[in-house]
């Protein structure tokens, strides 16, 4: 089993940051793809950024390229998500998800195991 916890949700005023956490534990963290998704209230869960198992190579949603950033401690067994230019828009609940392939993909379908989600709001 794979146990992933979130963290550093919370409430920011627009144009400002947040960096959240994703703790894994249950197997080798390294080996498998991790991703960051979110769900806006009454809207479909939605793809943020991955990255692929073994660390390489990164993809973001275009929504969010060039403001945010992936990254992960292997060492640490925690993936990041820092967050900076904040818009009203980004506000959801955010998912970290993690997958058996170290392929990184973008659908939800492709991920096996979730987070229980941290709550960001982006006030105007």
């Amino acid at each position: 089993q794979v146990q992933l916890i979130e963290s550093g949700g919370g409430l920011v005023q627009a144009g400002g940051s947040l960096r959240l956490s994703c703790a894994a534990s249950g197997r080798a963290f390294s080996r498998g793809a991790m991703g960051w998704f979110r769900q806006a209230p009454g809207k479909e869960r939605e793809f943020v950024a991955a990255a692929a198992g073994g660390g390489g190579s990164t993809v973001y949603a275009d929504s969010v390229k060039g403001r945010f950033t992936i990254s992960r401690d292997n060492t640490k067994n925690t993936m990041y998500l820092q967050m900076n230019s904040l818009k009203p828009d980004d506000t959801a609940v955010y998912y970290c998800a993690t997958r058996q392939s170290l392929f990184l993909r973008i659908e939800v379908a492709s991920y096996d195991y979730w987070g229980q989600g941290t709550q960001v709001t982006v006030s105007s």
